[in-house]
C-alpha cells in the first residue's frame, strides 16, 4: 500500500541516489519550486546524489540552461538524462533512416540535430519534407494547443510509406505554468493507434533509465537500484517507468493528477487510492508536492 509522506527527508536516508522528474516536480515550465528545490538541495548536503530524469527533448546542455532560466539553481542536482540525448543517440545510428521529416518547434528544437559525441561513425541526418522523408523525428507538436488529430492525413500517408517515428518525449500532456498543453508522446500514441509503428526512449521506456544509470557512473559511483528512489508526477511514465525497473517511487500527486487525487497541500488518501486502483499502480509513496 502507498504510503503518504510529509517530506522528502522522511524517507530519503533509505536511498543513496534520487532519479528526478522535473516539470511539475521541480518547476511547472514557467518557474522553480522553491520548496523542491530546497530539499534536493538538503538532500544532496547529506551526501545523495541527485539525477535529473526528464522527458525534455532537448540534450542535457539545453536543459540545464533552461532550469537557470527557470531558477533552478546548479547546487539542486548532480547530473541530468534526457529522452532528448537517449533518442538522439537512437538517429544518430539510423534507427529511422537519414532523411527525416521534423516535428517540433525549430527554435526550441534545434539543439536535438548536434553532434553527439558518443555515437562512432553517426550517420548523416537531412532534415526534408515529408515527401521526401524515411522516418520521422518528433520533438512535440507544432502547436502544442492544437488536437494531435490534426495530424492524422500526415500520419496516414507516413504509415502507407513503413515510416517509423522517433518519439523524444514520451509525455502526453505537460502543465504550462496554468495551460495545460499537447506532448511528443500525443502524436506518438495516435501514429501507434493508426498503425504506425512509433520509437519511445524517454520515461517509461528502459533507454533513459540506462542513460541515468550511466549519468551515476560518470560520478564515479556504482550505486544498486535498490538504492535509488524515482520522483515523479506522472502515474504513467515516472511511476510506471521505475516500477518495470525496479526502483522505488515517490509519487507527486500535486502535479498531474492533482485535481483527481484532490491534492491542495497533501493527497486525500481515498482520492488516492482510487485513482492509484484505477490506474492499476502501486507507488511506494506518495506526496502532495516535493519538499
Amino acid at each position: 500500500m502507498t504510503q503518504i509522506v510529509q517530506n522528502l527527508s522522511d524517507i530519503s536516508q533509505t536511498y543513496d541516489a534520487l532519479f528526478v522528474d522535473l516539470w511539475g516536480c521541480v518547476h511547472n515550465g514557467v518557474n522553480a519550486f522553491p520548496d523542491a528545490v530546497a530539499a534536493l538541495q538538503a538532500y544532496r548536503k547529506r551526501g545523495g546524489i541527485v539525477v535529473l530524469v526528464t522527458n525534455s527533448p532537448k540534450p542535457r546542455a539545453g536543459v540545464a540552461d533552461q532550469l537557470g532560466q527557470f531558477g533552478v539553481p546548479a547546487d539542486a542536482y548532480d547530473t541530468i538524462a534526457t529522452s532528448g540525448d537517449s533518442a538522439r543517440a537512437a538517429m544518430f545510428t539510423g534507427a529511422v533512416g537519414n532523411n527525416v521529416y521534423f516535428m517540433g518547434e525549430w527554435q526550441r528544437d534545434a539543439g536535438f540535430f548536434e553532434p553527439l559525441s558518443v555515437i562512432h561513425e553517426p550517420v548523416d541526418i537531412t532534415r526534408v519534407p515529408l515527401q521526401e522523408a524515411e522516418g520521422i523525428i518528433c520533438c512535440g507538436p507544432f502547436d502544442a494547443m492544437a488536437d494531435p488529430d490534426v495530424n492524422r492525413a500526415d500520419f496516414l500517408y507516413a504509415k502507407q510509406k513503413g515510416m517509423k517515428l522517433l518519439c523524444a518525449n514520451p509525455d502526453i500532456i505537460v502543465d504550462r505554468g496554468e495551460v495545460r498543453e499537447w506532448c511528443a508522446g500525443a502524436l506518438a500514441k495516435l501514429y501507434t493507434e493508426m498503425g504506425g509503428e512509433s520509437l519511445y526512449f524517454g520515461k517509461p521506456y528502459p533507454p533513459i533509465y540506462d542513460l541515468a544509470r550511466r549519468r551515476l557512473s560518470e560520478l564515479g559511483t556504482d550505486i544498486d537500484d535498490s538504492r535509488i528512489l524515482a520522483i515523479g508526477d506522472g502515474i504513467l511514465t515516472d511511476i510506471k517507468g521505475a516500477i518495470g525497473e525496479g526502483i522505488d517511487s515517490l509519487f507527486i500527486t500535486g502535479g498531474l493528477a492533482a485535481s483527481e487525487t484532490k491534492t491542495s497541500v497533501q493527497p486525500d488518501a481515498e482520492a488516492l487510492k482510487t485513482y492509484l486502483d484505477k490506474e492499476m499502480s502501486n507507488p511506494e509513496y506518495a506526496i502532495g508536492f516535493l519538499r
